[in-house]
């Protein structure tokens, strides 16, 4: 188990290990714009349009991490934007899975509520503008539908970073005793 710790913590100081997390990020956006303007074209709804915007969180993490990992500000900052991104991500796609499994006490905007500083779905709509209904389930695979995919993803992207995180204060430890 030292061994995986010590190799998560030399990983996490590595520009590599970043790109890989902002490259993993940016094939999920890929996918999601492949299925949206594809053969599938898929529609997608505020929650899905939201989801996206986590996903480019842990795209952004992956990018501040690798731009200088071996110092603990540029780390530190993307632990936790790779973190909050993934927990909001984990979040919306629970009410979003919520919603399409009991349509008839839960629904959701037809109108993304960006701040006034932030317009996604003005400044990139090909990417931000939702065009779908929440309750709508227009994709499956293995029985899943998207957000509940979308679910397993964001706590796989959490359990590395908690896995991460804990190989940080776990090599800490190890050299201060």
């Amino acid at each position: 188990m030292t061994r995986f710790m010590e190799f998560l913590n030399k990983a996490s100081q590595k520009r590599g290990a970043w790109l890989l997390l902002a490259f993993s990020a940016l094939l999920l956006e890929l996918t999601a714009l492949y299925f949206q303007y594809g053969k599938m074209e898929l529609q997608p709804c505020v929650l899905c349009v939201y989801e996206r915007v986590a996903v480019m969180g842990i795209f952004a993490a992956g990018l501040t991490g690798a731009i200088a990992p071996q110092l603990y500000i540029f780390r530190w900052a993307g632990f936790l934007l790779w973190g909050g991104s993934a927990a909001w991500g984990l979040l919306l796609a629970l009410e979003h899975s919520g919603i399409q499994q009991n349509p008839m006490t839960a629904s959701c905007d037809f109108l993304a509520k960006f701040p006034s500083w932030a317009k996604l779905d003005e400044w990139f709509p090909l990417l931000f503008n939702p065009t779908g209904f929440c309750d709508e389930i227009q994709w499956q695979f293995l029985g899943y539908s998207m957000p509940q995919t979308m679910i397993g993803i964001y706590v796989l992207y959490l359990l590395v970073l908690v896995a991460v995180v804990a190989a940080q204060f776990k090599i800490a430890t190890l050299h201060n005793t």
